[in-house]
């Protein structure tokens, strides 16, 4: 069996974000791999030693992202591919017709992603994918057993659990909660240092710029002031508050 990842690299999440001029500053941040890949990568590490299988993880950013990919390397992964651009896009119809052409060139029974992505909130990449290559999908998987080509999956519904099946190949995508993602080991880490780690560029992918969305500007949200207590009667009450989201926070 082959298990293709698809992993994003994110900033830690308890990094305090700081923009300027429309571009949100990198210098000093910590990064980390996107939690919810990170249970990707820890279930198809998990699928492997449970049998035999071949796990790879593929990212798509700056150079940057190789100490995410060598990380999951260190976790168990078997090799990684970087699809390297320094100013990478953030359309996310772009990203995933790039990853889609990797693989699909890989041809993985099994291709697992994380649900989203903590940075932006996006989901898209991961289903677009596989539309493109006519994979079936189980979507915020909470428990997940392969037996051959049969998959069983239990995934969050809103609250309830709903059990799915299907056959391979599929995309499952992993939800908190599928399983606790290990600490690399200090022979893990050694190890991931000579596992293969191929670098390609969209060009090599045959692949032409054409991004269906862009980002316009980016600021940070406005300062929170102190809230205000409205006196009086009901009715005076709620005349002051219509009067003030007229003419202060204009929104009526």
């Amino acid at each position: 069996m082959k298990i293709v990842v698809l992993m994003k690299q994110t900033f830690d999440t308890e990094e305090k974000v700081v923009v300027e001029g429309g571009r949100i500053k990198e210098d000093g941040v910590q990064f980390i791999i996107n939690p919810y890949d990170e249970y990707a990568v820890e279930e198809a590490i998990r699928i492997k030693e449970a049998g035999e299988a071949e796990v790879v993880v593929l990212s798509y950013g700056p150079p940057r992202v190789e100490e995410a990919l060598r990380k999951a390397l260190a976790m168990g992964a078997d090799r990684a591919i970087l699809v390297e651009e320094e100013a990478p896009p953030v359309d996310e119809a772009f990203v995933a017709d790039v990853l889609a052409r990797v693989v699909e060139k890989e041809a993985p029974d099994l291709l697992l992603a994380g649900y989203f992505s903590v940075d932006n909130g996006g989901g898209q990449v991961a289903l677009r994918v596989a539309e493109r290559l006519g994979l079936n999908h189980i979507g915020a998987v909470l428990k997940l057993s392969v037996d051959g080509r049969k998959v069983r999956a239990e995934r969050d519904a809103e609250g309830d659990v709903e059990i799915v099946e299907a056959e391979l190949p599929l995309l499952v995508t992993a939800q908190q909660g599928l399983n606790d993602p290990r600490y690399p080991s200090l022979p893990g880490i050694m190890k991931a240092k000579k596992k293969p780690l191929e670098r390609i560029s969209p060009a090599d992918l045959g692949v032409e710029r054409a991004e269906k969305t862009a980002v316009v500007d980016r600021f940070a949200p406005p300062k929170r002031e102190a809230g205000k207590i409205l006196g009086g009667t009901a009715e005076e009450a709620a005349r002051e508050l219509v009067r003030l989201l007229r003419e202060e926070a204009k929104v009526v």
